[in-house]
């Protein structure tokens, strides 16, 4: 197996806001993998969480793989004979506490789950506990994929910014930066759910390619490797991108964010019913399902219609 050697110098991205913040509504002015995921799940939660900036109750899931990301992250920081799974382990409590001294909020969403209530202390604190148990073991399913003590992450937590020649800008944060010896770049990815099907891994890798062109344009060279890390079915998704992958991923970003501004300017957000709509937060104000938008935040700029096919029909006054 490669052993990667340390980077020097390497930054780490600014802290972003609790969900509990909220910044007056404003147009988007760039793209990450998540926001473009949303759009294309369904562009009307794209603007609840991009233009509206409706909050969002936290998820037990979600908090969990925050958990362990930081774990795996932080493992690192050890010499590599001492990155062990007992360690792996220990650092898990360690790190929710850091969380919740972050997002106190975050205390009661465990109470909130179970009920828990002046009689329920007893039923928040085991639910606690199993949820610890469970990051434990995903964080110890890790060992059994990769090696931490024959790695040595080029970068962690990596946030990584680019404008492409239409100017469009695109942004992520990466979890982990390998370089061999030989210069290739290995991104690697850590998913807490299970692998899907191979009929639907082109989804799961739009992510890394995203990653992958950012880092092209940021440095000029396509990354050797893809890898998805997923830790709750025990399984390693990789790819070997080509620069034609990413001159397609490219186009695609910009046909989406053409529809981005479009919609942006004209208010016109479509619901896009699907069944991952059973776990979205923004059922109420959904038309898909009774409910009602809130009132657009930004002044709309009505387009003029685009012109037919073969049309001779010139503007008016021209």
């Amino acid at each position: 197996m490669t052993t990667f050697p340390p980077a020097a110098g390497s930054e780490r991205p600014a802290a972003t806001p609790s969900s509990g913040s909220r910044r007056a509504p404003a147009p988007p002015t760039s793209l990450s993998p998540s926001r473009a995921s949303d759009f294309m799940q369904c562009p009307l939660l794209y603007r609840f969480r991009v233009i509206d900036r409706l909050p969002e109750k936290p998820s037990a899931a979600a908090v969990r793989g925050t958990v362990v990301h930081a774990v795996l992250e932080r493992l690192f920081d050890a010499p590599a004979a001492d990155r062990s799974v007992p360690r792996a382990r220990s650092l898990v409590a360690r790190e929710w506490e850091r969380l919740l001294a972050k997002r106190p909020e975050l205390a009661e969403l465990f109470a909130e789950e179970t009920g828990a209530g002046a009689d329920g202390d007893g039923d928040s604190a085991a639910e606690l506990a199993s949820w610890l148990a469970e990051a434990e073991a995903l964080v110890e399913r890790w060992f059994t994929l990769e090696d931490p003590s024959r790695l040595e992450p080029a970068e962690r937590e990596l946030f990584v910014e680019a404008r492409l020649e239409s100017g469009l800008r695109v942004r992520g944060i990466i979890d982990r930066v390998d370089v061999a010896p030989s210069g290739e770049v290995r991104i690697v990815d850590y998913k807490t759910g299970k692998a899907p099907p191979p009929e639907y891994a082109g989804g799961a890798l739009f992510q890394m390619k995203f990653y992958a062109l950012v880092l092209w344009r940021l440095r000029g060279t396509v990354p050797r490797r893809l890898q998805l890390v997923y830790l709750g079915s025990g399984d390693v998704l990789t790819y070997d991108p080509e620069e034609a992958d990413l001159e397609g991923v490219e186009r695609k970003l910009l046909a989406l964010w053409d529809a981005i501004e479009r919609a942006t300017e004209t208010g016109d957000w479509r619901p896009r019913r699907s069944k991952l709509c059973g776990w979205c937060d923004h059922q109420e104000h959904c038309p898909e399902f009774g409910g009602t938008p809130p009132p657009y935040p930004l002044t709309i700029q009505p387009r003029l219609p685009e012109p037919r096919e073969g049309s001779d029909e010139s503007p008016a006054g021209a």
